[in-house]
């Protein structure tokens, strides 16, 4: 058997209802048998908290989110008590739907190797009808996602991270809808190395058709934080009438086509309305250095209030 992974898992864990919990623990339990540790920071309601506590026993560290952090986005809360629970220098940060397999697994943390957050590549398995809607426009961020800084990748429910260039960037704002944007944009504020390997792929479950449906809004308010994808995507439903007003179907059949060759070649939340997407990573960089110069950094909330476990 060869040794474990030099690395921590950290799954954040909120459940409202029972969800498919064997496949999830069973997949949890062969990654326990492939790092150092496996941590699930589990918001649910008691009664699963327990009945997720016994199923976990043995091979994961299973806690609370630190009631110090009380951030709007509750999967916040979990990454960042997880990440300062861990022991690991290298962390690989995983929603409830990721799974990966030894190969990816082990590519990710080698690629943090030299790199301060890697940000996989997500592909839905199995393909459902909405799988493939969403994996159209996956594959349209992986040609540009609208990001200046980092063009081409797509956001995925996983990321791999140092921890000391989590620490070092003061954690990240959790009161935002675009969480991920929002670490990814902080770690490079702060000074962290972003990569995004296009050949890095780690499969992902779909969400039933009720709760892909539901997601509609949230994925598009979440656009607010790349100014640039919402104006190309809002410009496409008016140049699509102006071809039609014109007579000329063959324009925008053209321009049809056009997408589909480029995908190939690469609110409200729960209780709380949250009115933010993200934070422009100018923005971030002015915070940190204004920090930097004034001698002090922002001490992180589970520092304040060491987690018992």
């Amino acid at each position: 058997m060869s040794d474990p992974i030099p690395a921590s898992y950290v799954l954040p864990l909120r459940w409202a209802r029972p969800g498919p919990f064997p496949e999830l623990a069973a997949y949890l339990r062969e990654i326990a048998g492939q790092v150092r540790e496996v941590i699930v920071v589990d918001g649910s309601p008691s009664r699963l908290y327990a009945r997720h506590a016994t199923a976990f026993a043995g091979f994961a560290i299973h806690v609370r989110p630190d009631p110090g952090l009380r951030f709007a986005m509750g999967k916040v809360n979990g990454v960042i008590t997880g990440v300062h629970l861990a022991s690991q220098e290298l962390i690989v940060i995983a929603d409830d739907d990721i799974r990966y397999d030894t190969a990816a697994l082990r590519r990710t943390v080698a690629v943090l190797g030299g790199a301060d957050l890697v940000r996989p590549q997500n592909y839905f398995e199995p393909l459902t009808w909405h799988a493939r809607w969403d994996t159209a426009r996956s594959l349209l961020n992986r040609v540009f996602s609208g990001d200046l800084r980092r063009p081409a990748a797509d956001f995925p429910g996983t990321l791999a991270v140092r921890r000391s260039a989590f620490l070092r960037a003061g954690d990240y704002d959790g009161n935002l809808m675009f969480e991920n944007l929002e670490l990814i944009r902080t770690v490079s504020a702060a000074g962290g190395r972003v990569t995004s390997p296009l050949d890095l792929y780690v499969a992902r479950r779909p969400p039933d058709a009720r709760h892909f449906l539901s997601q509609r809004v949230r994925q598009a308010y979440d656009d607010f934080a790349l100014p640039l994808r919402m104006a190309a995507m809002l410009s496409l439903a008016p140049l699509a009438l102006l071809a039609l007003s014109r007579g000329r179907p063959r324009s925008l059949a053209a321009g049809a086509l056009g997408g589909v060759v480029l995908a190939e070649g690469g609110v409200r939340y729960g209780d709380a309305r949250i009115a933010r997407s993200a934070t422009p990573e100018r923005e971030l960089r002015r915070r940190y250095l204004a920090a930097r110069g004034a001698g002090s950094s922002r001490e992180p909330p589970s520092a304040r209030n060491p987690i018992s476990l």
